[in-house]
């Protein structure tokens, strides 16, 4: 499945996500309207998680539909289907409950700033007030001049997990979304830590939608890059990782406990602009492009604060 949180016109403005799935790009199945008679999750995470009874309930809908066509005019006649093209697509996880980050997971990242590559997984987060939907604005703050781009591949966790071994892992993955590590390099070197400088207000872009695990069975085989203003800046593949996803998650799972709609980003390949001679920040004006092999393009501008 495809998986798309958004907003419909109808809600007059007030911003309560809603899930749904993509039918042939052109229809949303919205699992509230196709989980008819019950009541709704109060929080929305539930609707992302795999062992919740509404989840199951709308990927049973959701397979019917795609392995008997003849069920889509029912389901519209219920009211279950609305027009992609006319939500506003939200981030993934709008405010997921946490933010893993992964630095120096690419071996020819780690290559490109000069520095060894770990011995084991080195973790920060971000704050979950960064997250912006794709097609919203990434804004500088006026206090940096040294805002950086970085494309991650990003896991989205499925189902609560503590001590989860790597061979099971994958079993806790709803699915991939692309994502945007937007850093201040200026804040992150002079803090002597990374949390300010990664977790400035619209600095964690993601989406456009979570590609469930069935769609991409290997996320360690994906081309990924990154343009800006139309030029490739970073080129590489999954591949590189140093840590792969179920290492990352045991690792993170022995003393953090993973909870549906949490959000792993596994790290970014070389090319990053402060690494660059001359090094490249970003500027107003400049519109960003992260594209994942088999995950899908996140665009986002940037604006001055």
């Amino acid at each position: 499945m495809e998986l798309i949180t958004f907003i419909t016109p109808e809600t007059n403005g007030r911003r309560t996500p809603r899930v749904g799935a993509l039918i042939n790009n052109e229809l949303l199945l919205d699992f509230a309207r196709a989980c008819e008679g019950a009541e709704s999750p109060t929080n929305h995470l539930s609707w992302l998680d795999m062992d919740s009874s509404w989840f199951q309930k709308s990927r049973q809908t959701y397979d019917s539909l795609v392995h008997d066509p003849g069920l889509v005019s029912e389901a519209a006649e219920r009211g279950w289907l609305i027009k992609s093209s006319e939500a506003y697509w939200l981030a993934p996880v709008p405010r997921p409950g946490k933010i893993i980050c992964v630095g120096l997971n690419y071996r020819d990242h780690a290559a490109e700033s000069n520095m060894p590559i770990p011995e084991k997984p080195v973790i920060f987060s971000k704050f979950t007030t960064g997250v912006i939907a794709p097609g919203e604005a990434v804004v500088l703050p006026p206090a940096s001049q040294q805002v950086d781009y970085e494309a991650e591949l990003a896991v989205v966790i499925g189902r609560r997990a503590k001590n989860t071994s790597a061979s099971r892992a994958l079993d806790y993955v709803l699915g991939y979304t692309a994502f945007n590590d937007v850093s201040a390099r200026d804040f992150q070197f002079a803090d002597g830590q990374w949390q300010r400088g990664k977790s400035c207000d619209t600095f964690a872009p993601m989406g456009p939608k979570i590609v469930t695990t069935d769609v991409v069975p290997d996320p360690h085989k994906l081309a990924i890059k990154l343009t800006l203003n139309g030029q490739i800046m970073q080129n590489s593949n999954t591949d590189q990782l140093i840590f792969r996803v179920p290492e990352l998650i045991e690792f993170l799972s022995a003393t953090i406990t993973l909870e549906p709609g949490d959000i792993i980003a596994t790290g970014t390949p070389p090319g990053v602009g402060f690494a660059r001679k001359p090094p490249v920040f970003l500027r107003p004006g400049d519109v960003m492009e992260v594209d994942i092999e088999s995950v899908g393009k996140l665009n986002n501008q940037v604006v001055a604060g």
